[in-house]
């Protein structure tokens, strides 16, 4: 997706600062526990910045915390594509996601508590995870590689399942994650047409390290 110039003098650059200290605090908000009805002061002193900076860039806490998950599942999805450079098979990369997600469940707690808590909202979003998971099965069921007829369903369905495995991540934290996500990415590419010798292969592909 095209991305914003980047800012031109200085007071450019102190809005833009200022802008993403404000989302940054409104996903550790939400990170550690998903609940909005902190105060716009409260926001804007974790933050640090001038509680009348606030109204210079957004017009309601809603719009701030719509902004931050936006932020989180953008930075998922080039987390995504930075690891996955060069992986053309659309269901290896549906494999690798689900992989790498339960992953990041550890590595990057932050992120990931704010895909669990906000998530749900955001998987038809024309930006982050959603879009990405539509180019993938939509290039899977133009090669054949995907049987499903209908991709926004099939999104759905793989939107669902991630929160899902996100939320067992984190209830269950003894649990074997990789095997975990393993499992569920077999079952969703059998579920997406792949056959399951097939499945249960790519499902299993070495995954790139994450460090």
């Amino acid at each position: 997706m095209p991305t914003s110039a980047p800012p031109r003098n200085r007071f450019e650059r102190r809005r833009a600062e200022t802008r993403q200290a404000l989302v940054r605090a409104a996903r550790q908000i939400l990170a550690e526990t998903g609940d909005t009805s902190a105060s716009i002061q409260a926001i804007a002193e974790r933050a640090d910045v001038g509680f009348g900076s606030f109204y210079n860039h957004f017009e309601s806490k809603t719009e701030l915390f719509d902004a931050a998950v936006r932020d989180a599942l953008e930075e998922l999805g080039r987390t995504f594509d930075e690891h996955l450079d060069g992986v053309d098979d659309p269901a290896e990369l549906v494999a690798a996601g689900f992989r790498l997600s339960a992953r990041l469940a550890e590595a990057r707690p932050e992120l990931m508590q704010v895909l669990r808590h906000r998530g749900l909202g955001h998987i038809h979003s024309d930006s982050g995870l959603g879009s990405r998971a539509l180019r993938d099965l939509q290039a899977g069921i133009a090669s054949g590689r995907f049987t499903v007829t209908d991709p926004a369903v099939a999104v759905t369905a793989l939107g669902g399942s991630l929160l899902a495995l996100v939320e067992l991540r984190f209830a269950e934290p003894g649990r074997d994650g990789d095997e975990a996500a393993s499992n569920l990415a077999e079952m969703l590419l059998r579920m997406l047409g792949v056959p399951p010798e097939d499945a249960r292969d790519v499902a299993r592909r070495p995954l790139p390290d994450l460090a």
